[in-house]
């Protein structure tokens, strides 16, 4: 059974998801503050963590921090509609997605679903290909690596996949829309900043220099694409 750990200290809220979760054949945990989150991760290692960005003390997104200094536990950061700036900073700091408050169980559930898929392994959509190659930057999807110029690039799990979305269609423009659909697996209508958020923590481990990107352009009105490397001189 899939084990997730909901951290939120508002005991109201806390049990009806729970309720609501068990309902979805999930196994669910709690923790009321950040030090009891750490504590549940290292000990009870659950597959998802479901984490508020207000909790008294240590906030979530510090909280957040700490989890990515010791693991990769999918983490979806959880929201109030005014924090928006908060859910930007979640994911530059290491959270897989957010949601805001208040939200529809059936879509947390699909967005919880997607970021277990996609931590277990499965590729986004593409063309199929093992090994994309565009110039100087080598996408190895079996064995989960990157180099760029012959040097090994870390990238956390999201940016993989979307680099690997982005190389699969190089020379093509991607909309927002095919990203969310195919890269986050939902279909979400309205505010795409996770996915900005995420190019531009790609763009800054790829390109020479990310304030002038040449590899991964924006595409005004419509998203990104990936461009097509020179052909070698001669």
């Amino acid at each position: 059974m899939t084990s997730v750990l909901v951290v939120d200290d508002e005991p109201s809220f806390t049990e009806a998801l729970t309720v609501g979760l068990r309902r979805e054949g999930f196994e669910v945990r709690t923790a009321a503050d950040g030090r009891a989150a750490l504590a549940e991760i290292s000990e009870a290692e659950p597959d998802l963590v479901l984490l508020d960005v207000m909790l008294p003390g240590m906030s979530g997104l510090d909280v957040c921090r700490e989890i990515r200094k010791q693991s990769r536990v999918p983490l979806i950061m959880v929201t109030a509609r005014a924090e928006e700036i908060d859910a930007v900073v979640g994911l530059e700091v290491g959270a897989d997605d957010y949601v805001a408050k208040p939200y529809r169980m059936r879509e947390l559930v699909a967005r919880m679903r997607a970021v277990l898929r996609r931590a277990s392994g499965q590729p986004p959509d593409g063309d199929g290909a093992a090994y994309l190659v565009e110039g100087d930057v080598e996408l190895d999807i079996d064995r989960h690596e990157l180099r760029v110029r012959g040097e090994l690039v870390t990238l956390a799990l999201k940016e993989f996949e979307l680099l690997a979305y982005l190389l699969a269609h190089a020379g093509r423009v991607v909309t927002r829309d095919s990203l969310m659909q195919n890269v986050w697996e939902y279909n979400y209508v309205g505010d795409t900043k996770t996915i900005d958020v995420h190019v531009k923590r790609l763009r800054a481990k790829i390109e020479d220099d990310p304030s002038n990107p040449q590899r991964i352009t924006t595409i005004r009105g419509l998203g990104y694409r990936y461009e097509r490397a020179a052909p070698p001189a001669g």
